[in-house]
Formats: C-alpha cells, structure tokens, sequence
C-alpha cells in the first residue's frame, strides 16, 4: 500500500482544526485524535499510514475500558432510519455503500434479529469494514461471528474498527 501525504499535513494543524478534521475517523471517539494531536512531537503523522499508526496505537495502548466505549459507539447494522439519524456521516455512506439502507423485509428481520443477539451475547455491537462488502456478505460474517466467544470477538471488533479508521483515513488523502 502506498503512504499518500494527507491534503493538509495533521502535523501543522490547529488543535482545534485537527479535532474537526481527524476526531471522527474513529466512531465518536474524539479521544483517539485527542491524543494523538497532544503526543505529535513524538513523530512524524503527515501521510495516512503514519497517521493511522497513530491512531492505532492510541487505541490499542488505551485501557480496556476506553477501547470498550469505543467499540460500543459504533452503530449497528441496516438499522431503522431514526438510529441512522444518530449515526455519523460517514458510517451512513459505508452502510449505504453495502446496500444495507435496500434490504428486504426478511434481511431487516435478519439483521435485527442478529444484533440484538450479537450485543446480548457480547455486550457491544457486530462491527466490520463494510466498504468493498454487500449485505449478504455481512450476514454471512455476522452468522459466522456469532459462535465466537467475547475475547476473539472484542479483538475482531477492534481489527474491524482500525479497518474502517484507515479508510476513512485514505479517503481523505
């Protein structure tokens, strides 16, 4: 993978100007941009990959329950139109991107059905990178998911959300 620099290099930022543009890469968790924009001295952060890196290790270096909020601020899936509502921008268009705002009425079912036992089971909500998926993918991993236990599944929700920052990241390069 190629490391584009960033339109705007993060490292010359306002704190404020980098809050706006960098705090929702990760699901309504200013926190992880929060951190990153008070330790940039500590390295370079201008092209995508080593602001990802970034980011990433603010997150994974966070204690657990840091980390659980931000696993529990992610939305869940081919939800009704007033939790879209709630949701940020840009996990609207990635939802949109894999057809879950066009599912029958057994798929809504489906998903339904699926996240109230997934966060039951788990405590949080089924998270993947949908970008390049479609709904039927989704249910397939879904489905899958369901027989892990919480440990491998908390890791998997992590995987999935430095999954969706990194393209949410690229996307703005």
């Amino acid at each position: 993978m190629e490391d584009k620099e960033l339109a705007e290099k993060p490292s010359g930022l306002s704190r404020e100007t980098f809050l706006k543009v960098y705090g929702g890469i990760y699901e309504h968790s200013p926190w992880v941009a929060e951190t990153v924009y008070d330790d940039k001295d500590n390295g370079d952060m201008d092209t995508v990959l080593k602001l990802f890196a970034a980011m990433r290790l603010a997150v994974d270096m966070a204690d657990h329950g840091m980390q659980l909020s931000l696993v529990r601020a992610h939305p869940e899936l081919a939800c009704s139109p007033a939790d879209m509502a709630k949701m940020a921008a840009a996990s609207v268009t990635e939802q949109q991107s894999a057809g879950l705002h066009q599912c029958t009425p057994e798929e809504f079912e489906e998903f339904k059905r699926l996240n109230a036992a997934y966060k039951e089971k788990f405590g949080f909500p089924f998270v993947i990178a949908v970008k390049g998926l479609y709904k039927n993918d989704i249910l397939d991993a879904f489905r899958s998911r369901m027989h892990n236990d919480t440990d491998t599944e908390f890791q998997n929700a992590l995987v999935q959300i430095h999954k969706i920052a990194r393209l949410r990241l690229e996307a703005l390069a």
